[in-house]
């Protein structure tokens, strides 16, 4: 598929889109890295991205949707700048998971999918991030940290504000 002549991503981003969509045997298998994608790049999945992003992989727009309510690392409202995901699943609940997303909620001052009000952090409390063995684990944007502890747990989060320059 060439280029689309309008579209609300950068052209790098569009670009992108154009070659992965020809990596896969069937169009739509593109679908959850596009969305990845394009949330990086936009900061959310609106209905312009959702729209978009189907016309893109051949889809109904309902489809798009059904994906987003499946997979929690989607998002369609902002959120903050960065998500700490903190896993409360039995090896982490077990290691102290439960105590450390408390810990968070009370250090941050918001509750899961809550967002700070200067749009530096977001909670979650998630299910499994895959890290059992080095529980209890967090996951923030893309980076894991493990064998956490609450002190540990601050050390993290002043250095990630101190990234965000606030």
């Amino acid at each position: 598929m060439a280029t689309e002549t309008t579209t609300i991503f950068s052209p790098e981003l569009a670009a992108r889109f154009d070659k992965l969509v020809t990596l896969y045997p069937v169009r739509r298998s593109a679908l959850v890295p596009m969305l990845l994608y394009a949330q990086d790049e936009i900061g959310c999945l609106s209905d312009a991205v959702i729209a978009e992003v189907a016309r893109r992989v051949g889809v109904q727009e309902s489809d798009v949707i059904s994906v987003l309510s499946y997979y929690s690392m989607l998002h369609t409202k902002p959120i903050g700048k960065f998500n700490v995901q903190v896993c409360t699943n039995i090896c982490c609940m077990l290691r102290g998971g439960n105590e450390l997303f408390e810990h968070c909620r009370k250090r941050l001052g918001i509750g899961h999918k809550g967002t700070t009000p200067d749009g530096v952090f977001s909670l979650e409390e998630v299910e499994c991030i895959g890290a059992c063995s080095w529980a209890p684990a967090v996951q923030i944007n893309y980076d894991f940290h493990e064998n956490l502890t609450p002190e540990s747990m601050d050390k993290i989060l002043d250095e990630y504000r101190e990234k965000a320059g606030k």
